[in-house]
């Protein structure tokens, strides 16, 4: 019943407009007050044994997974590196074995192309001789056939002068003649 009564006074002073905010009634500053003390005291040590050592360990984990990433990200930058600087000797050793390889080759082919030439050249030399010792068989027996053509020739061109066939001995000392 007291509460009751008490909530009807609560009502008048309501409806009479006299009553005072409730937390600016010295009446309860006291109650207010440790109130107060006690949870701020609870929060305090609330904040202190759970939240922030929470918190403290999300941030040292998170502070060492950047770490432990930035540390990964270097040694894989210095593995790069190295990988980077194998692949660029590797490169150069490759490019050199290519020079060396096609200056053998090109070696090789300027050799064989030599050897060939020599070679075709030694044939022609060897078919240009025999094609002159050819031709000059052929010259001498020529030769040989235009003294009888020239003597025939005489004879006939005699005997159509003159009607009479030409004497043999006398068309032989004029071919002799001719050829001084």
């Amino acid at each position: 019943m007291a509460v009751a009564e008490q909530n009807l006074a609560n009502a008048s002073d309501l409806a009479t407009g006299s009553a005072a905010f409730p937390p600016f009634e010295s009446s309860t500053y006291l109650s207010q007050i440790f109130w107060l003390v006690i949870i701020f005291g609870l929060l305090y040590w609330l904040m202190s044994t759970v939240a922030l050592p929470r918190v403290g360990a999300i941030l040292e984990n998170r502070r060492s997974r950047i770490e432990g990433d930035l540390a990964d990200a270097s040694r894989m930058q210095e593995q790069a590196t190295a990988a980077g600087a194998a692949y660029d000797t590797k490169l150069a050793d490759a490019k050199g074995r290519a020079q060396a390889l096609a200056q053998r080759t090109h070696e090789e082919l300027l050799a064989a192309d030599d050897a060939k030439r020599h070679a075709l050249e030694d044939e022609l030399n060897a078919k240009m001789a025999a094609a002159e010792r050819q031709i000059g068989d052929t010259k001498t027996r020529a030769m040989g056939n235009v003294q009888g053509i020239a003597r025939d020739a005489a004879a006939a061109i005699v005997e159509h002068l003159t009607g009479k066939p030409a004497d043999p001995q006398a068309v032989d000392a004029a071919i002799a003649a001719s050829k001084i």
